[in-house]
């Protein structure tokens, strides 16, 4: 879909916390859908981001302070994904929307959440009680923005309370209104007002997205243009009808579900989704077969490895990690592969490595190495302090050697690794050998391991000879 984009006669896959990410979105543009939303992303939090052209997963990444990834996108979607943003002031939504705008190919607005995460600070259906901040958002943005603006409402009280707030929302110069067709206090397993829908649509000249459906309305393809009919809507987005089994997009109908589900993980592992959020969207396409042998296995799953092995995907997993290993290995000079580009993170001397086993002899490793120059120099023994970051339990460890403190941009699986990798930037950044294959003193050292193994088992053995001696065993 190349120029600007276009909101009249579309199937859309609706905006879905958790749901919405990348992986899902790709999923329901290859099965038909034209335009996908992402899930609301809460102005805030996105305003502290810094834009990331990711080379490796070639994306591009919005990431917050704490290094979070909040928004996710790449070139396949560019010109049919819509930002939503959760938002309640005029100019931090256009702080947002001039940073995503050049990503992305429309900015939606959320006004028809009634969730708490949302509503709280005026954001989401709270807006509905406050048209003018509405019409100042708009505005604000309609006019600050090359893109196309829309917003997603849900219905007031009384069609004609609904029908006042939408005309001056069409006012504004938005592109499209995608109308919810429930009230603030319904849920969805109350039924759909299409006649709210058809109402709107008929009042207005801008496209009008139906959505609401997903409970009894549409449960195929075929459903959703009887869902357009009934509602007269010029386009119909769809939620949990998609979530359930985003191949609801197909033409031709349905695929079976575990064909989906497949599809899904390999665009997870692909973009190094999120274990947590693909172990999420997963177990909304199991819904009432999560306690099935599949769904216990998807459910226990911790990292992609495990859900990948639950689907009997360990060599898809394998060929991923090593293709994205590749790409990561050709981006980098001889120097950053070995992470030797030093920089200053406050009074923490950092490199950006990590830990790789495979070059140290077994038994052999760099906090062995720092331990042994320390004892040789008379200092203290290095200290460890190492973090593990909430979102995805990665670690981080600093060490500290005679008051100065190393470590390691990167995060890594394990504590274990991520202090070996702070001993490398300690040690690289003094200039001590570290241990790795056909490195001077390393034969030394590994015949110094070996010596101590062999004393400590003599000593053990020695030890159980007395114990046998003395009757007591």
């Amino acid at each position: 879909m190349a120029g600007r984009l276009s909101f009249s006669n579309i199937t859309a896959l609706a905006p879905m916390v958790r749901v919405g990410t990348l992986p899902m979105r790709l999923l329901a543009l290859d099965y038909g859908a034209d335009v996908v939303y992402s899930e609301e992303l809460i102005d805030i939090k996105m305003v502290q981001c810094r834009r990331v052209e990711n080379e490796v997963l070639q994306t591009v990444d919005f990431v917050a302070p704490d290094d979070r990834v909040m928004f996710q996108t790449c070139a396949k979607e560019k010109q049919r994904v819509v930002f939503q943003m959760g938002t309640a002031d005029p100019d931090r939504a256009l702080a947002v929307a001039r940073l995503v705008q050049k990503d992305v190919a429309a900015i939606d607005v959320n006004m028809g959440c009634p969730k708490e995460y949302s509503t709280k600070g005026g954001m989401g259906a709270a807006l509905l009680s406050d048209p003018d901040k509405i019409e100042a958002i708009l505005r604000k943005l309609v006019g600050g923005v090359a893109v196309p603006v829309t917003c997603k409402i849900r219905i007031l009280p009384s069609l004609e309370d609904t029908l006042t707030l939408v005309r001056r929302i069409e006012k504004t110069g938005v592109a499209a209104i995608a109308v919810h067709g429930r009230f603030k206090d319904e849920r969805p397993r109350h039924p759909v007002h299409c006649d709210y829908i058809r109402g709107v649509a008929g009042a207005l000249s801008v496209p009008v997205v139906a959505n609401g459906g997903s409970l009894d309305l549409v449960k195929s393809y075929d459903d959703i243009r009887a869902f357009k009919e009934a509602t007269g809507a010029s386009s119909v987005m769809l939620a949990r009808a998609a979530m359930w089994n985003p191949s609801v997009f197909r033409s031709a109908g349905p695929l079976p579900l575990h064909d989906v589900m497949i599809q899904y993980l390999t665009y997870a592992l692909r973009y190094d989704n999120h274990a947590f959020n693909s172990k999420y969207c997963l177990c909304q396409m199991l819904r009432d077969k999560v306690e099935s042998a599949l769904g216990k296995r998807v459910q226990a799953a911790q990292s992609n490895r495990e859900l990948s092995e639950a689907y009997g995907l360990e060599e898809l997993f394998q060929q991923t990690q090593a293709e994205l290993e590749a790409r990561r290995d050709a981006l980098l000079s001889p120097e950053r592969r070995r992470g030797d580009v030093i920089a200053m993170d406050g009074d923490v001397t950092t490199m950006a490595l990590k830990f790789q086993r495979r070059e140290y002899p077994p038994q052999l490793t760099p906090k062995m190495f720092l331990l042994e120059w320390s004892r040789r120099q008379k200092m203290e023994q290095p200290t460890y302090q190492t973090v593990q970051r909430a979102q995805d339990r990665a670690f981080q460890s600093t060490v500290t050697v005679q008051d100065r403190k190393y470590r390691s941009s990167l995060w890594e699986k394990s504590k274990k690794f991520a202090e070996q990798a702070s001993a490398v930037v300690c040690l690289r950044a003094l200039g001590i050998p570290e241990g790795r294959a056909g490195e001077e003193n390393v034969e030394r050292l590994h015949k110094r391991k070996m010596e101590d193994t062999c004393n400590a088992d003599e000593d053990k053995r020695k030890k159980k000879q007395v114990m046998n001696d003395d009757g007591s065993l």
